[in-house]
């Protein structure tokens, strides 16, 4: 079985837009794919229902392919207040659920506001921070490509 991963680092409305293109670039040999997306439209204020509508239809399609999915999910930034962040914050456990998919809850866990783990903007993971993404996710990880055999 080969592990081709299916990877993009874009908004899901662009992943969407994008999805077929990258399925046919591995010729829909892809055996898992871990999604994530979502952090920017958070970041952004933009409407939790599109973020959703989006991420609904790429999870849809993968199942349509038979690809065994992980959802990594995102959390809204505080400062967008709390009707935000609860509508945002219900996006992944609501489609994990809904598409049986396995849900790693937060994406940035550990990383999340710790400076020393991020850039200069505080959004973004340097390598120490990316180190403690991989070392926290890579059981789910290794989970689902275990499902998949």
């Amino acid at each position: 079985m080969s592990s081709t991963p299916v990877s993009r680092a874009i908004r899901p409305a662009g992943g969407l837009a994008r999805l077929d293109w990258v399925l046919a670039s591995v010729n829909g040999g892809a055996d898992v794919a871990i999604v994530e997306l979502g952090a920017n439209d958070g970041l952004r204020g933009f409407d939790p229902k599109t973020t959703e509508a989006n991420l609904n239809a790429i999870l849809s399609r993968l199942r349509n392919h038979d690809i065994p999915v992980l959802l990594a999910g995102m959390w809204a930034p505080p400062n967008l207040g709390r009707e935000y962040a609860d509508a945002f914050n219900a996006i992944y456990p609501r489609l994990a659920e809904k598409h049986g998919v396995d849900l790693y809850p937060f994406f940035l866990d550990g990383v999340a506001a710790e400076a020393e783990l991020n850039q200069g903007d505080g959004i973004h993971p340097n390598a120490a921070g990316v180190a403690v993404i991989v070392e926290r996710i890579l059981p789910a990880a290794k989970a689902l490509v275990e499902s998949a055999r």
